[in-house]
């Protein structure tokens, strides 16, 4: 695999791989003409293994380097958490995901959110969903391609939802919010998700999709004339990344416009310029404080 497609497959981010290979010796790449790196299979199953010890809390330094052997034992000792919602919906589709059945997954999903409702589905239903597939992934159950398979139809029924909730007379008003993520996160369940729940306060959206370079994203906040900023990080993205673009972001762009951060990476922390929203259910209440803030005419501390 090139190194873009270890990336996607096994989670762990290319800086992530250069470095490990730079002081642990592992991964230890092949090489085609061109000197790009090249991953044998072997090592790409080592790294599944090892990134699923890393989000379990063992340090790089402690496993990198060890043996399949010693990972599965630690990975048994270990245990991978399961998702904190697993119902009926989650096993209906990861059978159907088991399947191979892309047409009756879209139909499932399309049954689900026209039973909760858009908000119902993206706050309570949807999380848990994309949170039972990936445990499924990371315990070796499902394959990358039918992870990719879910998330390819959720994007089609969440956007085609949030495309009718914005055409259904929802009265449309600021906040303009500018959605998106750093380059080096290519997650986009939760920012769509996000952009639901904005969409549901009759907000003004507008997308850019994953992986915008941080000048980008701060000339399309002008050229928008964007109030807030909202962006995605998953666990994927190492936390000093996403505080060093954060503070890059923010010297970018005016001090009117409010950055607004959210997802599982654990490094987010709340900064001058910089709002962390733990949970979808909290934008409500923060699109709610923004209105208020703007009818005073005061900006945040």
């Amino acid at each position: 695999m090139s190194i873009a497609a270890v990336e996607r497959d096994c989670g762990v981010p290319k800086d992530t791989l250069r470095v490990w290979e730079r002081r642990y010796g592992f991964p230890n790449p092949l090489r085609d003409r061109h000197d790009e790196r090249l991953y044998p299979a072997d090592q790409v199953a080592t790294l599944r293994l090892l990134r699923r010890l890393v989000d379990a809390g063992h340090r790089p330094g402690k496993v990198v380097g060890r043996s399949d052997e010693d990972l599965s034992v630690l990975l048994r000792q270990v245990g991978v958490p399961a998702p904190q919602v697993v119902g009926s919906e989650a096993k209906q589709v990861l059978k159907i995901l088991g399947a191979y059945d892309a047409a009756g997954l879209r139909e499932v999903l399309n049954a689900l959110l026209m039973r909760a409702g858009l908000g119902g589905f993206v706050a309570e239903i949807g999380p848990g969903l994309a949170e039972a597939v990936g445990a499924a992934w990371s315990r070796g159950k499902l394959e990358i391609h039918q992870e990719h398979l879910f998330t390819e139809q959720f994007t089609t029924v969440l956007r085609s939802a949030i495309n009718a909730a914005q055409g259904a007379g929802l009265p449309r008003r600021r906040p303009r919010v500018l959605f998106s993520t750093f380059p080096q996160e290519p997650h986009s369940l939760g920012l769509l998700m996000a952009q639901a729940m904005f969409t549901l306060e009759g907000c003004l959206g507008i997308s850019l999709g994953v992986q915008t370079p941080i000048p980008e994203i701060a000339a399309a906040a002008r050229a928008h004339e964007a109030d807030i900023l909202a962006l995605s990080f998953s666990s994927m993205i190492p936390a000093p990344q996403a505080v060093a673009g954060l503070t890059e972001l923010r010297g970018l762009i005016p001090d009117t416009v409010e950055i607004w951060a959210g997802g599982a990476c654990p490094g987010l922390r709340p900064k001058p310029g910089v709002s962390v929203l733990r949970a979808l259910s909290a934008i409500g209440p923060a699109v709610t404080a923004w209105r208020a803030r703007e009818d005073k005419g005061s900006t945040p501390e």
